[in-house]
């Protein structure tokens, strides 16, 4: 799958935009404040239904414009495709996939898989283990797109077991009730937990690699961290009723994958507690990487990665080893920076270079970006 093109209508800065990508490596420059971070979220919220900036999506309606709309063009080997998303403040998306109204464009198969590097996604790596569960699980439906209603139908039997527990505290049920969805949590949750686990496999390999390559010497490790070591449904069955009088106690479930973490260690040591801010950006870098060559394997294409402000904090020699995996890899890679000197070859032909002024896209030439690094 490529992207071929991007139509911004009153998203955010951009009054509005018509973007060409390369089918490789596109470096947007321009100065703080000039709109590259919203170039990068249109194509997100363009490729998603939703941004990867904010919970509230008013703030992507351009300032005094009612209406957004964002149109995404495609092409894979089945022909070329369009995805388009109109949003007006209080009321449902109107989300098209090939002119056919859709519920949510995640489930479209005819749209690009994408990938975002944004600094506060730096939570990825030091923040709570709900950030990284919520993300593993993105990483499964990236990997199989079939294997999400698993996560679903664990969600519902959890919520159900809680509000049983509830009942009980308060008195309107009996102990026995809850064996029932004991077995459904520990169905679904075995299921889960296998999912999550064959995921990390898929990774640890890369992770360790990508992350030597891009300067985390002395052995980066990702692992799966279950909080259960539950391989069959029946002992996680059995774990949850062991646990019960300190559910009942607590008001709520403790035990099972949705307490699940997934670490990084640098050195032995876990990342999130005694990595740099460096480190932590490079372990974030990695495991990006590691699950686009992951889903790379087995998806018709890679997801396009967008990087935004990548280059501001690594040195010369990281800079060149990202480029040069960004180059390597298969897919489409889009990175922002204030000056294109940050970006090795990001003069070369083969490099797509968008400038970026007051929300207003620039048109360059090969003479203009060469210009630009002397």
């Amino acid at each position: 799958m490529r992207v071929l093109a991007l139509q911004l209508r009153d998203f955010r800065g951009y009054p509005h935009a018509d973007v060409e990508l390369g089918g490789g490596l596109t470096v947007v420059t321009g100065p703080n404040g000039a709109g590259k971070t919203n170039l990068l979220e249109g194509l997100y919220f363009a490729c998603t239904g939703r941004s990867c900036r904010t919970n509230n999506e008013r703030e992507v309606i351009r300032f005094g414009a009612g209406t957004t709309r964002t149109v995404l063009s495609c092409r894979d080997e089945d022909g070329q495709h369009e995805l388009s998303v109109g949003f007006t403040a209080g009321q449902p998306k109107a989300m098209r996939a090939d002119g056919a109204s859709v519920e949510r464009l995640v489930d479209v198969s005819t749209r690009p898989l994408i990938s975002v590097f944004l600094p506060d996604r730096l939570e990825l790596i030091k923040g709570a283990p709900a950030v990284r569960r919520a993300h593993l699980d993105q990483f499964v439906a990236a990997l199989w797109p079939t294997r999400t209603t698993t996560r679903r139908l664990y969600g519902q039997a959890l919520a159900q077991r809680n509000a049983l527990i509830t009942r009980v505290r308060s008195g309107r049920g009996g102990r026995d009730s809850l064996a029932s969805w004991d077995a459904q949590l520990a169905l679904h949750g075995v299921a889960l937990m296998d999912d999550r686990r064959h995921a990390v496999e898929l990774i640890t390999e890369p992770f360790e690699r990508l992350g030597e390559e891009l300067g985390l010497a002395g052995g980066p490790k990702v692992s799966y961290r279950p909080r259960s070591r539950a391989t069959e449904p029946e002992q996680l069955a059995t774990e949850l009723a062991e646990r019960l009088d300190l559910d009942l106690e607590r008001g709520f479930t403790g035990h099972g994958p949705h307490r699940d973490d997934l670490a990084t260690e640098h050195a032995g040591h876990d990342l999130r507690a005694y990595g740099s801010q460096g480190q932590q950006r490079l372990a974030l870098l990695a495991l990006l990487l590691a699950e686009r060559e992951a889903i790379a394997d087995h998806r018709p294409s890679a997801p396009m990665m967008l990087l935004d402000d990548v280059m501001s904090e690594l040195d010369r020699d990281r800079r060149q080893a990202l480029v040069d995996l960004l180059r390597a890899s298969p897919g489409q890679s889009v990175i922002t920076t204030t000056d294109l000197e940050h970006v090795p070859g990001g003069t070369d032909p083969d490099v797509t270079h968008l400038a970026v002024a007051d929300g207003q896209l620039l048109t360059m030439t090969t003479d203009d970006r060469q210009a630009m690094t002397r």
